[in-house]
């Protein structure tokens, strides 16, 4: 659960009647939170600020960190081919660098030092 320690969460159900008494009933902020038992009048304005900007999509929010889509196996399978093409590159120039290092200095003195 998100949010601070004590910290309440109210049902979309109770949003949506707060804002409803509000609007149409004429009913105070005051008289709203006595009525639905809510823990402080701003939540109340909150919710009708929220309502007048978005409408009803605004309950309609997921709370949290959004799920982790599960990948089709088309997908898997073309990011796995990007992947494996990418490391044989990879692999390729390292072979080629790890060869570059190993025939340093045979090729520079040819003949033979004779004193």
């Amino acid at each position: 659960m998100s949010g601070k320690k004590g910290m309440k969460h109210y049902p979309k159900e109770v949003k949506l009647e707060a804002v409803r008494m509000f609007f149409e009933e004429g009913m105070t902020r005051a008289e709203i939170t006595a009525a639905l038992k809510l823990r402080s009048e701003g939540r109340v304005e909150v919710w009708t600020r929220q309502y007048r900007r978005e409408g009803i999509e605004a309950f309609n929010k997921a709370k949290g960190r959004p799920r982790k889509e599960a990948e089709s196996e088309q997908s898997e399978l073309e990011r796995l081919r990007m992947e494996n093409a990418l490391l044989k590159k990879l692999h390729a120039k390292l072979r080629k660098e790890e060869f570059a290092k190993r025939n340093i200095g045979l090729s520079i003195n040819t003949e033979k030092n004779t004193k």
